[in-house]
């Protein structure tokens, strides 16, 4: 039996989305594609492997998300899920912070004859809908990669600015 080897870092990029509302790092030696219909990024440790990524993308919202919106939005989440064929969520968490607003969810679905396994974190920064998605073509592929993952997660930055809209002394100021 062969023991495959950790992955590794052979050095770092920093995606920096164009219109500055977010960035995020990865590895190097990852494969970049744009997002066909969506404002963001893929990036991907294999070529031969088109089901493990890692996503970034942002929607705008009609109007600023704020912390009493929590449980409309909660019940939006879970309706997003229970529509993935045989959803099994592992982990679920939600952080207000001001109105920003963040769940995180990890999970495994039916994709076919495949199972697959996923981690996003939903961000509601103000006027922006803001999806991070690690995703494994199996959750073996998912677990290897997952250092690499948790690093773009944990390198995930917004701008000043953005953190100052979800200020509520300043929110209610604007209104």
């Amino acid at each position: 039996m062969t023991t495959r080897q950790p992955p590794r870092f052979y050095g770092v990029t920093t995606y920096q989305d164009p219109l500055g509302r977010y960035s995020f790092r990865f590895p190097t030696d990852w494969l970049q594609f744009d997002l066909e219909g969506r404002d963001g990024i893929r990036v991907a440790p294999r070529s031969d492997d088109p089901e493990t990524w890692f996503t970034a993308w942002v929607v705008p919202l009609e109007e600023p998300a704020v912390a009493e919106d929590l449980e409309t939005l909660r019940a939006g989440v879970a309706d997003g899920l229970a529509r993935l064929a045989e959803c099994k969520v592992e982990s679920e968490s939600e952080i207000v912070l001001g109105n920003l607003i963040r769940f995180e969810r990890v999970f495994t679905f039916r994709d076919g004859e495949e199972v697959r396994k996923r981690k996003f974190w939903i961000l509601y920064v103000d006027k922006w809908l803001i999806m991070l998605t690690w995703q494994g073509s199996s959750e073996e592929e998912f677990e290897y990669w997952l250092p690499m993952a948790n690093y773009a997660f944990a390198t995930f930055n917004i701008p000043e600015a953005l953190w100052f809209a979800t200020d509520r002394e300043l929110f209610a100021r604007r209104e």
